[in-house]
C-alpha cells in the first residue's frame, strides 16, 4: 500500500479550507512511490476559472507554514501557461510546493488523451515541452487527498486505464523520430555546432523513451527521471539508462543509433 506522509495529508486539509480550492492531491514521486528522502511534497491545488481561488489567503496560510515565514504564492499563469502557478514552501524542514491546476483545463486534458490528440507545447523549466494530456497523466498518477465534489474522481474514472488511442497516437507521433533527430545531430557535429547537436540528441532520446512508455502504457509526467521509468520497463533495451547517459556525455551517436534500432 502506498504511504502518504502525514504531513502531505495535514497540510491538503489546510489548503482545502482556501475559498476557492475545490480538491487538493498528492503528485509527483511520493504519489508514485518512488519518493527519495530528499524529494519534495508536491501537492495539486485545484480550482475553477470562474472562481478563482482566495490569493490573500492562500498568501497567509504560506506563510503559516513556512519555517521562514517568507513564502508567496503566485497568481495562476504566474510559472508559466502550463505550470501554471503555485508557491515553493520548506515545512519543518520539508520541501513542500503548490501547484496549481484549473479544472476546465484538466477536463480537457482527459479528453485529450482519451481521442489520442498529442499536442506538446513550450513551458520554462520543461525541455521536452508539456503534452496536451499531461494533465490528464498527473491526474492518473496522483493521490487525492480531498475532493468532496468529487470533481477529480469523476474524472479519473472517465479516463479510466491508459488509453489504447493515445498509446498508439504516442507511437506514431514519435516512432519515426529518433533517426531524424540523429541525422540533425551529426550534421551539426560536422560543422562544430555542438549545441544544436546536443540539443538533436535529447530530442532523439526523448523519442525514444515516449515510443517505450507509449508501448506498455506507462504515463510520464515530465522530463525528470523519464530515462530511467523508460529504462526499467519490460520492453526496454538492455542497460538503457545507462547507455543513454554515457552516449549523451560522449556525444556518440552511433551508441544511440544502435539503441533506437533496439526499441525500433
Amino acid at each position: 500500500m502506498l504511504f502518504v506522509p502525514a504531513l502531505a495529508r495535514s497540510i491538503a486539509d489546510r489548503a482545502a479550507e482556501v475559498p476557492g480550492v475545490v480538491a487538493v492531491a498528492l503528485g509527483g514521486s511520493h504519489a508514485r512511490g518512488t519518493a527519495r528522502p530528499d524529494s519534495d511534497l508536491d501537492l495539486c491545488l485545484a480550482y475553477e476559472a470562474e472562481y478563482p481561488f482566495d490569493l490573500t489567503a492562500l498568501n497567509a496560510l504560506c506563510r503559516d507554514l513556512d519555517d521562514s515565514g517568507t513564502a508567496e504564492a503566485t497568481p495562476p499563469g504566474g510559472w508559466g501557461p502550463w505550470v501554471d502557478g503555485g508557491a515553493w514552501l520548506t515545512v519543518s524542514g520539508q520541501r513542500v510546493d503548490f501547484i496549481y491546476r484549473e479544472l476546465g483545463r484538466v477536463e480537457k486534458s482527459v479528453e485529450d488523451a482519451l481521442a489520442g490528440r498529442v499536442t506538446l507545447h513550450a513551458q520554462p523549466g520543461h525541455p521536452h515541452g508539456i503534452h496536451g494530456h499531461h494533465y490528464a497523466a498527473e491526474l492518473a498518477s496522483c493521490v487525492i487527498l480531498h475532493d468532496p465534489q468529487g470533481r477529480l474522481e469523476r474524472l479519473r474514472a472517465q479516463l479510466g486505464d491508459y488509453p489504447a488511442a493515445l498509446a498508439q497516437a504516442l507511437e506514431r507521433h514519435y516512432g519515426w523520430s529518433p533517426g531524424f533527430w540523429l541525422d540533425g545531430a551529426a550534421k551539426g557535429l560536422k560543422r562544430g555546432d555542438v549545441h544544436y547537436a546536443q540539443g538533436c540528441m535529447y530530442q532523439a532520446v526523448m523519442a525514444l523513451v515516449q515510443t517505450l512508455c507509449a508501448r506498455e502504457r506507462a504515463w510520464l509526467l515530465n522530463e525528470k527521471g523519464a530515462v530511467a521509468l523508460a529504462g526499467a520497463l519490460p520492453g526496454a533495451p538492455r542497460d538503457f539508462e545507462a547507455r543513454v547517459n554515457v552516449a549523451l556525455t560522449a556525444l556518440d551517436l552511433s551508441a544511440l543509433r544502435e539503441l533506437a534500432g533496439e526499441v525500433g
